[in-house]
């Protein structure tokens, strides 16, 4: 495995209650008391870095003997961080771009990971289950693909040996990865919490397998039919008991895959997630505030915690582009980043395949804010205010590094609308670090939107690369996106 550098370091267990136990670890040795559970915690001095193996002995003896030993092998020191969401960041290596090219150079034995392999629980667990493994050819498909773009970065300019935590779960909603605790602390989110516990404990198993098990035989009748017909037919049926299974109550991937972990000290978390809570966005800005506050305070730690804006992909309505504006305004917490993938996705795979560039992107920030190194930029150009000029909107941006950008002639993407709040197309120019936007159909403009749609023809970035985030400057309603 790989320990965290430059911080004290958390090695816990159980043994029996009263015993010493004693954990040695590079020239240190540090002893602590089980209590009456039998839990015990010690925490090493800060550590450098180091890219040569070593073991962690862990001994514990009670008054009359000694009555376990346990030795760790193979244990680097470096950077380590927790990668969690649903699918996009479980999605392994093996299914990102250029596989066999990528599988073929991953000898990167410095590198390691260890996945979370534990289901949701009810009620918060001390104990979890995973594999710790080294990157090698053999293994690299079975990583987390944006976790590994980013690591491989970081272990590539830092220079040291990368740890990687895995704990993700395909189609899951925000709701699962908060602690109760936290969702109850805010009215709103405590409502949302309430109605999904009680539907939780509510659900019908039995019923809601004989339904599904009719609805799939429905479905196969059909799909013959309409092979036949050579009619294209929906997919299968949805199967809401194998979902319940996998995300759990609402914070049992919390209670399932998280709290287990702490507190294993890490440098720093990545987010990948929201595609699920798209139909319902009302509550995510609130929703990844509790995230980072709940998983900060579990930790003791202010972590540096970023995520990736969800891409541009198909998928009607203003779920996505109010989820892309719920993350970037949960930068206003601080020590967080996000990365902009609005030019990056797949219009017809939510499962984009570039996770290299996702990687890199985080990567940046990470170098940039949190290793102090000289990158050419940590995000692309975020919106920062704007002001009516008559017929005119200008808008602020930060980010700017080597200048705004339009990639292939004007700038796309911006619309306006007046008081009526019908939305225009508008003309956008650059000046300087501002966009100054109108449109002849709107006299005088009120608001402005950028990017605002699941799929947006866009095309602003900064002298670095990186695409501007979609914003909007009004807090109209939004029909059809949920709350």
């Amino acid at each position: 495995m790989v320990l965290q550098r430059e911080k004290p370091v958390a090695v816990w267990g159980w043994a029996e209650a009263g015993a010493s136990v004693t954990v040695e670890f590079a020239g240190q040795k540090k002893t602590a008391i089980a209590d009456a559970n039998g839990k015990w915690l010690v925490k090493l001095d800060p550590l450098e870095a180091c890219l040569e193996s070593r073991d962690l002995i862990v001994t514990a003896e009670n008054q009359q003997s000694k009555i376990g030993n346990l030795k760790l092998s193979d244990v680097l020191v470096g950077e380590v961080w927790l990668g969690a969401g649903q699918s996009n960041m479980e999605m392994a290596v093996a299914g990102a771009n250029n596989f066999a090219a990528e599988k073929a150079a991953a000898n990167f034995p410095l590198i390691r990971q260890y996945r979370e392999s534990s289901g949701p629980a009810e009620k918060p667990q001390a104990e979890g289950q995973g594999l710790w493994q080294v990157c090698t050819p053999a293994t690299v498909g079975r990583f987390s693909a944006t976790l590994y773009f980013f690591g491989r970065e970081i272990h590539r300019e830092v220079g040291v040996p990368v740890g990687l935590l895995n704990s993700s779960v395909g189609a899951t909603h925000i709701e699962s990865w908060v602690s109760a605790e936290a969702q109850s602390s805010d009215l709103e989110t405590k409502v949302e919490y309430d109605a999904q516990l009680k539907g939780y404990d509510s659900f019908d198993e039995a019923k809601a397998t004989a339904l599904y098990r009719a609805q799939v035989a429905a479905w196969k009748l059909a799909t013959e039919k309409s092979k036949a017909g050579k009619q294209a037919l929906s997919g299968k049926p949805y199967d809401i008991v194998a979902a319940r299974k996998r995300k759990g109550p609402p914070a049992g991937l919390y209670n399932g895959k998280i709290i287990n972990l702490a507190p294993f000290t890490l440098r720093g978390v990545l987010w990948y997630q929201g595609e699920s809570n798209a139909g319902n966005p009302g509550l995510y800005r609130k929703q990844l505030s509790q995230l980072v506050t709940s998983w900060r305070t579990l930790w003791s730690d202010e972590l540096p915690f970023a995520w990736v804006q969800l891409p541009n992909f198909t998928a009607p309505g203003e779920g996505w582009p109010r989820i892309r504006e719920a993350m970037m305004k949960t930068l206003e917490l601080p020590k967080t980043g996000m990365a902009i993938t609005i030019d990056i996705g797949d219009i017809k795979n939510i499962h984009p395949t570039n996770k290299q560039e996702v990687g890199r992107r985080l990567s940046l920030w990470a170098l940039g804010t949190v290793y102090g190194r000289k990158v050419p930029a940590i995000s692309g150009p975020l919106s920062v205010g704007h002001e009516i000029r008559g017929n005119e909107i200008s808008v602020a941006f930060t980010h700017t590094e080597g200048g705004l950008i339009a990639t292939d002639g004007e700038v796309k993407g911006f619309a306006v609308a007046g008081e009526d709040k019908e939305w225009k197309p508008a003309q956008a120019k650059i000046a300087g670090d501002r966009v100054i936007v109108s449109g002849a159909a709107v006299a005088r403009p009120v608001a402005v939107r950028y990017a605002w749609a699941d799929n947006p023809v866009c095309n602003l970035y900064n002298g670095a690369g990186l695409p501007a985030s979609p914003f909007r400057t009004d807090s109209w309603p939004v029909a059809g996106a949920g709350k």
